[in-house]
Order: C-alpha cells, then structure tokens, then sequence
C-alpha cells in the first residue's frame, strides 16, 4: 500500500513532487495514453503510472540525458543497477555515508562530505562528457551540487561537487522510482514538444518553462514569448481532436503577468494551486512571492480522484 507520493530520482528543477496532491485528483483517468509533454524528472509519470499501470505512458523531454537516463532505468533489474552503481563509487573511491558514516571522512552532516569528493567528482564528470554513461549520470546528480542537471553549450555536464553522497535515503528513492518504471507500460522520446503526435485517446500533461520566472531552466531566453504561443496553440489543437490535456503555469510570478496564457486560458477551465512549495532549485524564493500558479484543463469534471491509500 503506497501512503506517499513518490519523488523523483533525480532533483528535477520545476519538480512537481508537492503539488502532486493538488493536480492528480484534477486527471482525466480517461484515456488510452497518458503524455507527459515536459516530463523534466518524471515525477508526475512515475506517481500516475504507480496508481494505474494499465496505461501507456510517453515522457518526453528535450534533455535526451534525462531521457536516456530513463531508459535505462526501465530496462535494467535494480539489483544490477545498485550493483553498477556500488562499483563506480569504489572505482573513483568516492564516500559511501551509508556504509561509513560521516566520521569515517573526518566530516559531519553540516559540513558535508565535498571536500573529500572534490577531486574524485572531478575525474568522474571529466570520465562521464568522454562517454555519457548512465550510471556515471546518475552520480554526478547524487553527488553534484544541489542535485541539479545542469549542462554547458558544448553538452557537458558542468556542476562542481556538492555535500552529500549515495545515501540511504537516495537509494530508497532510486528504489521507488525504479518501482514505477516497471508497473507502466512506457515509451521515451526527447522531442520538441511541436513534434509529439496525438491521438484522441491521449490525456496530455502540460509543464513547461515558466517564462515569466526566474528559474535557472528559463536563463538566456531559454523560453520565450514565441515558445508560449506555439504551445497554447498546441493545445488548441488537443482540444480540437477531442482529447484533453491539463497544463501547469503561472499567471503571475514577482509581479509579472503573463497576460497572453491569461486570455487565453479564458476558454478552459482553470484551477488556483496552493503554490507554497519550498524547492530551493525551482525558482528564487518563491515562497514569499507574490504567485499565482495555475493548472488549466480543457474538462470541468473530476472524472475520478485518484486515491493515494490505494
């Protein structure tokens, strides 16, 4: 029996993780396909497939690491996986917290275990932009700054060494998700989302970059007007086959008014999300800001509310 919502393996920024409560009872459990157009770290796909394995899933995104990463977690046995996860951590001789403890490094929690990894993280980024392994990905997440995936212009992994390690709690986490890659039915893609066909069976979930924000996914123009646009008139079309979609944005962020998804929404129906969710990796201190995060769908009823005691 699953009493949680489960998180992601990998700290996606714009993680949907404490919203999940708010936005699943608002599914369409009415659809052959569910989509997830943006899926980042997956946290919304995992949780629903968790609760309705029966479905198809797409997760698409357009960091082909990520989508890479994913597949590979759906392919591979978890013991195997903790098994090659376990053996590049001896091989680069990097700290092991769960098996150690702290004081084995001559560090506490406060401090965190950086300074012993510094140099080790270095050879394993520098070993993972020669081969893009999955499993070395996946440790320069856990043991890279804050989590984050974050890529330079060239396509190399290029965030230096954080304070924490392969921990218990990561390992319960991989666990987890891992769990949910194997109860769905799933296909990856890591198109732009202007190239995902539907279908008027499909159920579309909608998180892109929030473009009046100030998130580091939205730095240099990485979303603009003209990508906003493009996709309301994406889901315009969604509408036009019949299928339905839910779309999560923002109204106002700091304010700022994103005044085109304003009038444009008028024709769907919308619901005001709690926002006051603390992830220090989504965008600059939201919490005190002045934020209206919405999420917009093309049906008015809750054709099923998902049960998390289920």
């Amino acid at each position: 029996m699953q009493n949680k919502f489960i998180k992601s393996a990998l700290n996606y920024t714009g993680g949907k993780y404490k919203l999940l409560p708010q936005i699943i009872p608002q599914f369409s459990k009415d659809y052959d396909r569910f989509i997830d157009l943006f899926a980042g770290g997956a946290t919304v796909s995992a949780n629903i497939s968790f609760f309705d394995s029966d479905k198809k899933y797409l997760i698409n995104d357009i960091e082909n690491h990520v989508i890479d990463f994913f597949k590979y977690l759906a392919e591979i046995d978890f013991d195997n996986l903790i098994n090659q996860i376990e053996s590049k951590i001896s091989y680069y001789g990097l700290s092991d917290s769960k098996v150690n403890g702290y004081k084995f490094y001559n560090l506490d929690s406060s401090k965190g275990l950086g300074s012993y990894n510094k140099e080790k993280y270095k050879k394993l980024r520098d070993d993972y932009n020669l081969s893009k392994d999955n499993v070395l990905f996946y440790l320069l997440i856990v043991y890279g700054f804050n989590n984050q995936v974050r890529f330079n212009n060239q396509g190399n992994f290029n965030l230096p060494v954080g304070k924490r390690d392969f921990n218990k709690s990561m390992l319960n986490k991989l666990r987890e998700f891992h769990q949910c890659f194997k109860k769905g039915s799933f296909d990856f893609s890591s198109k732009d989302f202007r190239e995902i066909e539907i279908q008027k069976s499909d159920f579309i979930y909608a998180d892109p970059p929030y473009r009046i924000t100030t998130a580091s996914y939205n730095e240099n123009g990485g979303w603009g007007i003209q990508d906003d646009l493009d996709l309301m008139d994406y889901l315009d079309k969604v509408d036009s086959l019949g299928a339905k979609f839910a779309l999560s944005n923002v109204f106002i962020h700091n304010g700022k008014y994103n005044k085109e998804l304003i009038n444009w929404s008028k024709k769907y129906n919308v619901s005001e999300l709690d926002f006051h969710y603390n992830n220090s990796n989504y965008q600059t201190k939201a919490k005190n800001n002045n934020t209206q995060e919405v999420l917009i769908t093309n049906y008015s009823e809750k054709l099923e509310v998902y049960d998390e005691s289920k």
